[in-house]
């Protein structure tokens, strides 16, 4: 089925890993965020945008897929089944146990060594607030209260707009001011390999 045309994609520099276990890391399970809160987008043309916290609390059940560059034959899996949404202080959460299928084994080794490490979603808004800029030179601020629609969260390989990184955001800043203690034990980078 194909997105409605009123669908929205965006795309984070952020950090995906393995998730960590009291015995050990269980490289089958991929996690990341695939949005992050009140971080500025890039330049969409004399607007910027930020998604407002809590923004996914309707669409946490919705029947959202994991999908590998947002294409719809390469499933990873499906919110409910082996896919986890979950939305805290930094943002929107997913993991997902990857199946037992070739192209999720490449895409482990891709994570796993580095090569694939941003995350996207595919949404509708169903609230937003536009903000004029207070002075000369600043930018309007399109500011997402309320998703609408989950579609899929996705790894992948480069934004598809790459010359203007449409939507990207770094997850390192986020990482040092709004993750806690826990999350970052819990969360498996693989910064080194960048």
């Amino acid at each position: 089925k194909n997105l409605s045309p009123n669908a929205e994609r965006r795309f984070f520099e952020s950090t995906i890993g393995f998730e960590k276990r009291d015995e050990g890391v269980d490289e089958n399970v991929i996690e990341g965020y695939a949005a992050v809160f009140n971080k500025d987008s890039q330049d969409f043309g004399g607007w910027v945008e930020r998604i407002a916290p809590n923004a996914f609390a309707d669409v946490l059940k919705d029947n959202a897929v994991a999908l590998f560059n947002h294409d719809m034959n390469l499933v990873l899996g499906r919110n409910g089944v082996n896919v986890t949404l979950s939305q805290d202080d930094s943002g929107l959460r997913y993991k997902v146990k990857l199946p037992d299928t070739t192209f999720a084994k490449d895409l482990r080794q891709l994570i796993k060594d580095g090569i694939i490490h941003q995350s996207s979603f595919a949404f509708t808004v169903k609230e937003q607030r536009w903000t004029k800029p207070a002075k000369e030179g600043e930018k309007h601020i399109r500011t997402i209260e309320k998703i609408g629609r989950l579609y899929d969260v996705s790894p992948v390989t480069t934004p598809a707009y790459p010359d203007a990184s449409v939507g990207a955001r770094s997850f390192e800043g986020v990482q040092e001011e709004k993750m806690t203690e826990e999350m970052a034990e819990d969360l498996i980078t693989i910064n080194k390999h960048k």
